[in-house]
């Protein structure tokens, strides 16, 4: 099993950016997944999941912004970002888990994890 985050990168103030997250050894359909983020010196968060293809939840930091979505075709999860803020700095990580998950979901309830991929947003 294997996830790998690509997608990342620097970019200004209300621009855009769009994470891809590429799944092997298992269906993204059949999991829940989630993408963290954690910047230096704070907690890791979990800002977005998805279960199925269309069930979601959202961090109110993010809300309205972001969107997490999925790729069965292609067996990859997404999370578009716009309006992109200096606050939303941080290594960005996608992780999966069978059955339910949410924002209030734990990290360490999660099997698989990526290797996580900076972003860095100037003002």
């Amino acid at each position: 099993v294997q996830l790998v985050e690509s997608g990342g990168g620097s970019v200004q103030a209300g621009g855009s950016l769009r994470l891809s997250c590429a799944a092997s050894g298992f269906t993204v359909s059949e999991y829940c997944m989630v993408w963290f983020r954690q910047a230096p010196g704070k907690e890791r968060e979990g800002i977005a999941t998805i279960v199925l293809t269309s069930v979601t939840t959202y961090a109110d930091s993010v809300k309205g912004r972001f969107t997490i979505s999925k790729d069965t075709a292609n067996n990859t999860l997404y999370l578009q970002m716009n309006i992109l803020k200096p606050e939303d700095t941080a290594i960005y990580s996608c992780a999966a888990r069978r059955g339910w998950c949410s924002i209030a979901t734990r990290a360490g309830d999660y099997n698989y994890w990526g290797q996580g991929t900076q972003v860095t947003v100037s003002s």
